[in-house]
């Protein structure tokens, strides 16, 4: 009986259905940024968006910067007798017209093209998903102009491209040099780009949220401040014997400093209440002597009215002495 229920649960466990179930409750991928591609192999991420050309800004007819390219990426043709050129995960940045086969609407999606004999043909309108094709990373270009001598009765094919890129690591973060590799029937073309961006080396997802150059700097400052405290207190205390607050690192140097700030505290307020204390006292003067004034000013006044009062009546005494 045991064997047999160990038997079902072993059978309900590795059931298709309940591979089903946990392939659908597990965790999805978070998705990607445009331009972005995550390595099968290494799981490093691939940020190839410092490769975008994108158009120059202007401001009093100059450039903002004066590192922004004016034009898209070239790649010589060689022995094909054209000239590329071409943009990563963007349409060019040159102003298209008359593109062979392609409708006016798309032409401002044309991500690669070449010119021949004065006549403008895509090789493919833009995609930002680049992806890897076993260790190689490629982004591929498709929806073209129309690919030569096709058959009157089979669906109609359009020029396509395929990028590959491979690590440079001498080469710039924003740039790229584009080589033409080949094509076999003037309908799927290869270009090879090199640069420093496809060298990879994010080792998380760009997308998701992640700890800038402060945040960093602050993680090592605690970790430090951390190991610092907890070696120098094991130190003081199994070492030196230290217990209380001398366990403390350095607890003379810090004991020190609180003194210190301490005393500038109560040196603050001391003068702060002795500034306030001349300031009343000398508005307290200043009303003192202005009330000293006023009666100064009021006694000479009645002084003066007493001496006069005086001289009158004496030379009113005189007169009636003389009558």
């Amino acid at each position: 009986m045991n064997l047999l229920a160990g038997a079902v649960v072993q059978l309900l466990l590795f059931s298709p259905f309940s591979l089903v179930t946990a392939a659908a409750t597990s965790p999805p991928k978070e998705p990607l940024l445009p331009c972005v591609a995550q390595s099968p192999t290494t799981g490093l991420y691939f940020d190839l968006n410092a490769l975008t050309v994108t158009p120059p800004k202007y401001k009093d007819g100059e450039k903002v910067s004066k590192d922004a390219r004016e034009d898209s990426w070239p790649a010589r043709g060689y022995d094909y007798g054209a000239n590329f050129t071409l943009n990563i995960c963007a349409p060019v940045i040159e102003e298209l017209k008359d593109v062979v086969g392609v409708p006016q609407a798309r032409w401002k999606n044309v991500s690669a093209y070449y010119e021949r004999e004065g006549e403008i043909y895509s090789i493919g309108e833009q995609a930002s998903e680049p992806f890897f094709r076993g260790r190689k990373l490629v982004l591929n270009y498709t929806n073209g102009s129309p690919c030569p001598g096709e058959n009157a009765n089979a669906p109609a094919r359009t020029k396509s491209t395929m990028i590959s890129f491979s690590c440079d690591r001498e080469a710039l973060p924003s740039q790229a040099f584009a080589s033409f590799v080949g094509t076999m029937d003037s309908c799927s073309y290869w270009f090879d780009v090199r640069s420093s961006a496809a060298c990879g080396g994010i080792a998380t997802n760009p997308s998701t949220e992640g700890l800038g150059p402060a945040g960093v700097f602050g993680v090592i400052a605690l970790i430090a401040v951390v190991a610092y405290l907890i070696g120098g207190c094991a130190y003081q205390r199994t070492v030196m014997h230290q217990r209380g607050w001398r366990q403390c690192p350095n607890f003379s140097l810090w004991a020190g400093i609180v003194d210190f700030i301490k005393d500038m505290i109560v040196i603050f307020f001391s003068s702060l209440g002795q500034m306030l204390h001349l300031t009343r006292s000398r508005g307290d003067g200043n009303f003192i002597n202005a009330i000293g004034g006023r009666r100064s000013a009021n006694l000479s006044t009645g002084r003066a009215a007493d001496i006069d009062a005086e001289n009158r009546l004496i030379d009113q005494l005189d007169e009636e002495w003389e009558d």
